[in-house]
C-alpha cells in the first residue's frame, strides 16, 4: 500500500463539491461513529476537488466527459493512496457512478441507491425529490425509487427554481436564504401527497442541518455516512 498506514478500513472521499458539504460529511461521520477515543474513528482520505467543473452545468450542456474523467481519476488516486471504500458527497456526480465504479477495484458507495433504500425501508409510497436540475434531468432518483416501489415526485418548474435558488444563491454562494422559499417547496410536496422527501443535493443536506429539519426529509448524505461507517467496520451511535 502506498498511502495511509491503517490497521482498519480506510474511507476515501471525493469532496469539494461543494466544500461546505464536504465539511458537513466529515462532521457527520464523526458524530455518527460510536467512539470513545480517536482510534475508534474511521481513517479517511479526503480529496477536496473544489475546482471540479459544475456538475449540473456539465450535464445540461452535454459536456460531461471532463467531469466524468476527473471523477474517475480522483477515485483512482484514492485507491492508490490506500482507500478501501469511496464515498462522493455530491449527488449530481452520481450521474457517472457506473463509470467511476468501473474505473477502480474498490467499492464506491452509491448515495442515490442508499437514500432510495431508506425511503423504501420506511414504507414511503411517494417521496419528493429535492435536487439540482442536473440530478432531476437525469432521473437518478426517479429511477432508483421506482426500482424499489416508491413513487418519486419532482417539483413543478416554478418550485424547482426555488430549490435551485436555495442551493446556488443560498448555500453555495453563502447568500441570504428566504425561508419562505422553502415553505413554498414544502407546501407543494404535502399538497401532492408526498409522505417524505429526499434531500438529494449535499447543499440541501447543509440546509437541513442549518434549520434542524424533521425526519420527513431523508438526507441522502447522512444515509451515505451511515453506510460508510458500517462498511469500514465501525459502529453507529444510537443517534
Amino acid at each position: 500500500m502506498n498511502g495511509i498506514d491503517s490497521g482498519g478500513k480506510v474511507l476515501g472521499v471525493i469532496g469539494g463539491m461543494g466544500p461546505l458539504a464536504t465539511d458537513l460529511f466529515y462532521r457527520m461521520t464523526i458524530e455518527h461513529t460510536a467512539a470513545g477515543r480517536d482510534q475508534d474513528h474511521i481513517d479517511m482520505i479526503i480529496l477536496s476537488h473544489a475546482s471540479m467543473p459544475d456538475r449540473t452545468e456539465a450535464i445540461l450542456s452535454g459536456h460531461g466527459n471532463e467531469v466524468r474523467d476527473r471523477l474517475i481519476a480522483d477515485a483512482q488516486l484514492l485507491e492508490r493512496s490506500g482507500a478501501d471504500y469511496i464515498a462522493i458527497p455530491c449527488n449530481t456526480s452520481h450521474n457517472w457512478i457506473r463509470e467511476i465504479s468501473a474505473g477502480v477495484g474498490i467499492p464506491v458507495i452509491d448515495m442515490v441507491a442508499t437514500a432510495a433504500d431508506t425511503a423504501a425501508k420506511k414504507g414511503l409510497r411517494r417521496v419528493g425529490v429535492l435536487a439540482t436540475d442536473g440530478t432531476v434531468r437525469m432521473g437518478l432518483y426517479q429511477k432508483a425509487c421506482a426500482e424499489r416501489g416508491v413513487d418519486a415526485y419532482v417539483p413543478t418548474e416554478a418550485v424547482q427554481a426555488l430549490v435551485m435558488k436555495i442551493i446556488y444563491e443560498g448555500i453555495k454562494s453563502a447568500g441570504e436564504i428566504d425561508f419562505n422559499d422553502f415553505k413554498a417547496i414544502e407546501r407543494e410536496l404535502t399538497e401532492n401527497g408526498c409522505e417524505g422527501a429526499i434531500m438529494a443535493c449535499t447543499e440541501l443536506s447543509c440546509f437541513k442541518s442549518m434549520y434542524n429539519l424533521t425526519d420527513y426529509y431523508i438526507d441522502a448524505m447522512e444515509e451515505t455516512v451511515k453506510k460508510a461507517i458500517v462498511a469500514c467496520g465501525k459502529k453507529l451511535t444510537a443517534k
